[in-house]
């Protein structure tokens, strides 16, 4: 019954419409089963169209055809979209898709630690490390940001006045991003293409850790350093980090605090004998930083091999 109604407006709907927009609609006898005494109570106008609304919110036919499919089109964007977040298997729409929607959240804090051209090598730096290594791998490379530019900012006026304050009052660009992650893109990679197969698979994800654990150390005692005057050692917070996610074991993340130390002290030792000396100009601080976190890389790998596997 409330169906051959409806049909009824309807059919009355377009009449008056089609006759003239300027003729208001009758009054109608009261029908059994609406509330009003016409079934026109409401309108709006739409791209200079009268669309006329039934007393139980729908509207007219053509409305609710074109409405239904603006919905179904929206939440099927949204529903692909979940699915990509939520992708227990991490593909590269899924990682474009996180990276994205993070990015765009975290953009205030994004500028502060770095430059236009340093946010787009770090969006490719999280669309890999997502693709290798899903929320967890995601999450530490974030800590690392995070910690890393907090201690940048640390008395940054008085740094400044002394000359070792990081330029563009610390914001870096797309060669300190690449300097600082060049090692995790690489076990990234292998990882992602499973170079060695599943043996090597744990390995490439200790070299990942261990590199940004070597990094975030390097950054935190040379920054809070400057800006205090100390020696500072940072041990245990991104091996920590690494743990908590179950990128790494408790035992591997003792092996990650050692070899980013053995690292720190190798990059000591080479900028203080090579660095800003005659014949080689070319080992920047940029360089310096790859040289470091590949260290670091290399020597929590060897000492999983050599130590871990045979006597842990």
């Amino acid at each position: 019954v409330f169906e051959s109604k409806r049909s009824v407006m309807a059919t009355i709907s377009s009449t008056l419409l089609l006759n003239s927009r300027s003729v208001l609609p009758p009054r109608f006898t009261k029908l059994s089963g609406f509330s009003s005494p016409s079934p026109f109570p409401r309108s709006c106008r739409f791209r200079h169209r009268i669309l006329e609304s039934f007393p139980d919110g729908t509207l007219s036919p053509g409305s609710r055809a074109g409405g239904a499919m603006a919905a179904t089109s929206v939440h099927g964007v949204v529903t692909e979209t979940m699915k990509l977040i939520q992708s227990a298997s991490p593909t590269w729409k899924s990682a474009v898709a996180n990276n994205l929607l993070i990015f765009v959240l975290g953009s205030p804090l994004l500028v502060t630690g770095l430059s236009a051209s340093g946010i787009a090598a770090a969006f490719l730096l999280g669309t890999l490390t997502w693709r290798a290594y899903g929320s967890a791998g995601f999450l530490l490379v974030a800590a690392y940001f995070v910690i890393g530019t907090a201690a940048t900012k640390v008395k940054m006026s008085e740094k400044e006045a002394q000359g070792v304050a990081e330029k563009k009052k610390g914001r870096r660009g797309p060669r300190s991003v690449i300097g600082s992650s060049a090692a995790g893109c690489v076990c990234a990679f292998l990882s992602i293409y499973q170079v060695g197969g599943a043996a090597f698979s744990q390995l490439f994800r200790l070299g990942f850790v261990s590199s940004f654990c070597t990094k975030v150390s390097d950054t935190v005692s040379s920054e809070i350093g400057k800006a205090y005057g100390k020696t500072t050692f940072d041990l245990f917070c991104n091996a920590s980090v690494g743990c908590f996610l179950g990128q790494i074991t408790p035992p591997e993340a003792a092996v990650c605090v050692l070899a980013s130390q053995i690292a720190n002290l190798g990059e000591s030792i080479i900028g203080a004998s090579f660095q800003d000396k005659e014949g080689f100009e070319w080992l920047n601080n940029d360089v310096v930083n790859v040289i470091n976190i590949s260290l670091g890389s290399i020597v929590a790998i060897l000492m999983q091999q050599f130590i871990l596997q045979n006597w842990v």
